[in-house]
């Protein structure tokens, strides 16, 4: 569905790799130029995630099945410095989304993002519980009663740099 974005399994099973935005319409392979808007998804497939750009003129046409977020950007002049193309609600709700994921690297995935959304104080922390040697923290998103459960997978260094930088690569950004 989506050829903008081939994901492969990164060494040591940590993470996913997804190629930047091409510059073209997954669906009808046209250029898009700096400045153009159009709309850019997160989609699951087998092998993870996934990132697709389609034209505004395609969306329509586009198959959003798989797709656990989108959002409408614009592209960035090759000149121009690099910014965030997801705001913070589509962070949220992917963060949402992402609630009953079971395979590791999304469960990373899932909590490198929770980090994210820490650090930029959209999740709060609550509490911890144990589940046998699991640990699971309550979270909510911020201005919401409702509490989420999320896994510490218990990350190391190399793992948290291998789902930072998918991270990085999906959103297009540097986080």
């Amino acid at each position: 569905m989506a050829a903008s974005a081939s994901p492969k399994q990164q060494p040591g099973g940590g993470g996913y790799e997804v190629t930047r935005p091409q510059g073209r319409c997954t669906l009808c392979s046209q250029e898009i130029a700096g400045d153009v808007r159009f709309m850019a998804a997160l989609i699951e497939t087998p092998a993870g995630f996934q990132r697709s750009d389609t034209c505004l003129r395609c969306w329509d046409k586009f198959d959003r099945a798989k797709v656990i977020a989108f959002w409408k950007t614009q592209m960035p002049r090759p000149e121009q410095k690099k910014k965030l193309f997801v705001d913070d609600t589509v962070l949220g709700e992917l963060f949402e989304r992402l609630a009953s994921v079971t395979e590791p690297p999304k469960l990373n995935f899932r909590f490198v993002l929770a980090l994210i959304l820490m650090r930029k104080r959209l999740l709060i922390y609550e509490s911890t519980r144990k589940d046998g040697d699991r640990e699971i923290w309550s979270v909510r998103l911020k201005g919401r009663d409702d509490l989420l459960d999320l896994l510490n997978p218990k990350l190391d260094e190399t793992q948290m740099k291998e789902v930072g930088d998918q991270l990085s690569q999906i959103l297009n950004e540097g986080l």
